[in-house]
């Protein structure tokens, strides 16, 4: 995986030197861990879901100036203000955006008229065949390992992934589970064109994530997070005391009006960017046992290339 620019399909999609994306997190993704991870040949992603319109557009404008190497912004079809932040993007001459939660066909068109690649994010076959439909450029497939937001389904990586494959002829992502050369490995050999990778990054240097966050994600444990609020919308927490609470609610059979009044606004914000670990909304991604250190972006992305190609020089020895 030296330079892959001219002979992998994302690397020539979005004119990337690693067929590595960032996942745009909110409350993570702000402007220096994008322009980071384009600086170092993968393809940095602005979380747009946590941002004002304004503080999105000095966002991309930061990102611009500190690298001349291709960026993206991610939106949640969700959003409060899709129609203001899709105009701004367009306006910002935006080239790349990742949309997710919500029907591809609504604003697809619309990107691609202002010459704005599209990928979209699904956690089922269904949602990847509408991909295609909608004519978006890539899909992300993403399993039931990853932090935050999440597929109903419940399908881990391993089974979507080849699924998803079978299904599209698109460009594809593999998301969830991955953070190290060995899972990107593996998503390759399942039929993944390349990979989007977001707890690893949300625990980075450049993360603007609190430091509290980081340092509680990095000392988790296997088993540490769980799948909660899945009659409001599916999201992966690490354990405290506010998924507790939650976790209580839900096995005495909670309806959904009570969990909402108990989940309340802005808890991911408390949670994540101001580091309240009692009460805040912790989200994050079943892989992050796995790291143990705050590393910067650039020894993350040479780690994930190294044991890639590592793995790679040995695909031909038989068994």
């Amino acid at each position: 995986m030296e330079n892959q620019t001219t002979s992998n399909k994302i690397c020539q999609l979005f004119g990337i030197r690693y067929p590595i994306v960032q996942g745009g997190m909110v409350w993570c993704s702000g402007w220096r861990l994008a322009s980071a991870v384009s600086a170092n040949g993968g393809l940095g992603l602005i979380g747009a879901g946590s941002m004002h319109p304004e503080t999105l557009r000095e966002h991309i404008r930061k990102c611009r100036a500190a690298t001349d190497k291709p960026f993206g912004v991610n939106i949640p079809l969700q959003y409060p203000e899709l129609d203001t932040i899709m105009k701004l993007v367009a306006e910002e001459q935006v080239k790349i955006v990742f949309t997710s939660a919500g029907n591809p066909l609504a604003w697809t068109p619309f990107l691609h008229e202002h010459g704005i690649k599209v990928a979209h994010v699904v956690a089922s076959v269904k949602f990847a065949r509408k991909c295609e439909e909608a004519g978006v450029d890539a899909v992300v497939a993403e399993g039931f390992e990853a932090g935050g937001h999440n597929g109903r389904e419940e399908t881990t990586t391993l089974c979507l992934l080849p699924a998803v494959r079978k299904a599209t002829s698109l460009p594809l992502l593999a998301a969830g589970g991955i953070g190290n050369g060995q899972t990107m490995f593996a998503a390759m050999c399942m039929g993944a064109d390349g990979v989007q990778i977001g707890s690893r990054f949300a625990v980075s240097e450049e993360s603007s994530a609190h430091e509290n966050f980081k340092r509680f994600c990095l000392n988790l444990n296997e088993g540490d997070t769980m799948l909660m609020l899945k009659k409001i919308s599916p999201t992966r927490l690490a354990r405290n005391a506010f998924s507790e609470q939650i976790r209580e609610a839900e096995e005495r059979g909670a309806g959904k009006a009570e969990i909402a009044e108990i989940l309340g606004r802005g808890r991911a914000k408390k949670g994540i960017f101001l580091g309240d670990l009692e009460n805040g909304e912790l989200e994050i991604g079943q892989n992050v046992s796995l790291f143990k250190e705050c590393q910067p972006v650039a020894a993350i992305m040479q780690e994930i290339v190294e044991s890639y190609n590592a793995l790679a020089m040995r695909k031909h020895n038989p068994l």
